[in-house]
């Protein structure tokens, strides 16, 4: 069999089992709702509960992640390994501890634990490339392609974003839109989008949105809400910070220390049940009843305390979507104030779009990925402009504040990174 063949072989698998593998771990996380707490979602199940229960399910679900955690032979890895294995071919991506992870992310979630689901299903694609590589023998250079092909597929089944897939690879995995590594990642996400549709559903996850703007001069206030979107990116930031360094002061052994995590959450949540799961729920609401922000607004300070201690505790999860959360809140009550001093009256749901894509914009440093999803998720072009002008001032004013993105921050800390310039990738040391 050639090379090219078994290529094609491992780069059609690799589109395949990311797209089943995220069905079947979004399925079996609502059949366990429905037949644990007869509920059709995470929030809905921790909401119906006593407030013993809203503490205890959360503490439940982070021990029994930690207690699979310890399973793990090899040592962990995440976005970032995807990262460093795509762009330099220097990991091995271990399909095995993959396994364990996300059967940890698995648990976790099932307790409610405020972390987003696309970490493991990218994670699992990057794996399976890479597993697929090895298992078919294909070079190095195919293996990187496979790994960074299944890593679009993974995004594109979780959010049903297949043009943002593809420039989630080239904008934040490898930085580069080679022609031999795109046309692959393409062609990964159009039968991973595809299968994902035919089973979950064609429609956008958050719905069919349609949201005009009021007036020209709303540009302005799209870019000025890009400069709070960055700073509201870069304090969610700070605070994951803020307790990873916590937790790496105080070396904590599994569980007990995703048991930190699940006492943290469940102690919110026995207040503000909403702030279980990854914000899905919550987002769709802001989405669809945007006006009312004042309640948002102290769930938006309770997810990003909830979310940075979970992951910080060790639990394996994304802020991903918690972060699409942050921007949805802060661009709805950015329209209410734009209203309010202003001759037009915006569309508060036409805001929260353009915070989500900001935020996200913000955090990864990939302004046309997070502009892509949203016209996406949107189906609307006449905020195709706004998205790419909150986009670009997000990002800019992030890097301006030396805010680096969520991913350059978990190779940062294992003593990696790189400069992207026109001459090519640059790497530089940041050991510590």
């Amino acid at each position: 069999m050639s090379a090219r063949v078994r290529f094609g072989i491992g780069l059609t698998l690799v589109a395949l089992g990311a797209a089943l593998f995220a069905v079947a771990f979004r399925t079996s996380l609502g059949l366990f709702y429905r037949a644990g707490f007869e509920a059709n979602d995470v929030v809905g199940a921790i909401t119906g509960l006593p407030p013993w229960l809203r503490f205890a399910v959360p503490l439940a679900g982070a021990t029994a992640a930690g207690l699979v955690a310890r399973l793990r032979a090899t040592p962990s890895q995440g976005v970032s390994n995807v990262m460093e294995a795509v762009a330099l071919g220097t990991v091995q991506l271990s399909l095995r501890s993959t396994a364990v992870r996300v059967t940890s992310s698995w648990a976790a979630m099932a307790g409610g634990m405020s972390i987003g689901r696309e970490g493991p299903l990218i994670e699992f694609g990057g794996a399976l490339g890479a597993a697929l590589g090895q298992r078919l023998a294909t070079s190095l250079t195919h293996t990187r392609v496979l790994m960074a092909a299944g890593t679009a597929a993974g995004f594109a089944a979780a959010y049903n974003t297949p043009f943002a897939a593809v420039l989630f690879v080239l904008e934040t995995i490898v930085g580069i839109a080679a022609p031999e590594l795109l046309l692959p990642a393409m062609y990964a996400t159009v039968g991973a989008t595809a299968l994902t549709r035919a089973i979950a559903g064609p429609g956008p996850i958050y719905g069919q949105r349609a949201f005009d703007l009021a007036s020209p001069l709303e540009l302005v206030s799209c870019a000025a809400l890009g400069v709070a979107a960055a700073l509201a990116a870069t304090s969610f930031k700070w605070v994951l910070g803020t307790f990873e360094t916590w937790f790496d002061r105080h070396p904590t052994p599994q569980p007990w220390r995703a048991m930190l995590g699940g006492a943290l959450v469940g102690a919110i949540a026995v207040w503000w049940p909403a702030v279980a799961g990854n914000g899905y729920e919550p987002l769709n609401a802001i989405l669809d009843n945007p006006t009312v922000v004042s309640a948002a607004g102290l769930l938006l300070v309770a997810k990003v305390v909830a979310t940075s201690g979970a992951i910080a505790s060790g639990v394996p999860g994304g802020i991903f979507t918690p972060m699409l959360l942050v921007g949805a809140v802060l661009g709805a009550g950015w329209s209410q104030a734009v209203s309010l001093s202003t001759v037009f009256s915006p569309s508060p749901g036409s805001y929260a779009l353009v915070g989500m894509a900001a935020t996200t914009a913000a955090s990864i440093h990939a302004p046309l990925t997070a502009a892509v999803m949203i016209f996406e998720l949107s189906g609307d072009y006449p905020i195709v402009l706004p998205l790419l002008m909150a986009t670009i001032v997000a990002t800019t004013v992030s890097r301006r504040l030396g805010s680096k993105s969520i991913y350059e921050t978990e190779l940062h800390r294992r003593g990696l990174g790189w400069n992207l310039t026109l001459e090519g990738r640059q790497m530089r040391v940041t050991k510590r």
